[in-house]
């Protein structure tokens, strides 16, 4: 082929086939999104796989293996003095066996923020994250990492956020919290009945 050719072929890349469409079909792929099914409606997530590539990659293995399936979401922190602010916790079926804990992948490194929406991943210490996560009805900025904080200043990791379905967050949100739990600093937030995760997908 003659450098002429090649360079004409550069701008028309086949018949019927704009540059508009040239460009669209070498951009880059779709984030991937996840359909949280429940008896209270749906939750469309979209995650954040290149910023935020470890803990996206761990949850969507537990999508994949239907760990999320007779889940639940049993969980619902609200905000002290503010009813209407929080986070609702999800976690998988009981009867599911944990993948091994996967690095903490930092805020100050994804550059990832809990707002309102945020998906983000459970943990107790750092490095201990498997498959319980939590999505934010509002702004909750303590959660992000805080370096030169005093403790564990690591904060949460982020990692993909609601499209569509944040009216399912805030009922879930507003639902009875006078469940059992053995955490003392947990009480009052149990949900009772816990809304039970009927299916976790991919959606294209």
């Amino acid at each position: 082929m003659t450098g002429s050719g090649l360079g004409r072929r550069s701008f028309v890349v086949g018949a019927g086939l704009t540059l508009s469409d040239a460009r669209a079909a070498f951009a880059a792929p779709a984030k991937p999104r996840v359909l949280i099914t429940t008896n209270h409606g749906t939750i469309l997530v979209e995650l954040e796989a290149d910023r935020a590539p470890i803990t996206s990659t761990n949850f969507l293995r537990y999508v994949d293996h239907r760990d999320y399936d007779g889940g639940a979401f049993f969980r619902a922190s609200r905000d002290p003095g503010a009813p209407k602010q929080g986070t609702i916790v999800g976690a998988p079926n009981p009867l599911s066996h944990p993948f091994p804990p996967i690095r903490h992948e930092s805020t100050t490194k994804t550059g990832l923020r809990h707002v309102r929406g945020t998906l983000s991943l459970g943990r107790f210490g750092p490095d201990t994250a498997t498959s319980n996560f939590f999505i934010c009805a509002s702004p909750e900025p303590y959660l992000d990492a805080h370096p030169g904080a005093k403790g564990d200043n690591l904060g949460f990791a982020a990692f993909g956020q609601v499209v569509d379905g944040l009216p399912v967050v805030d009922k879930i949100l507003s639902l009875p919290t006078n469940g059992k739990t053995k955490f003392a600093d947990q009480r009052g937030q149990w949900l009772k009945p816990p809304v039970p995760i009927l299916s976790m997908r991919r959606s294209a």
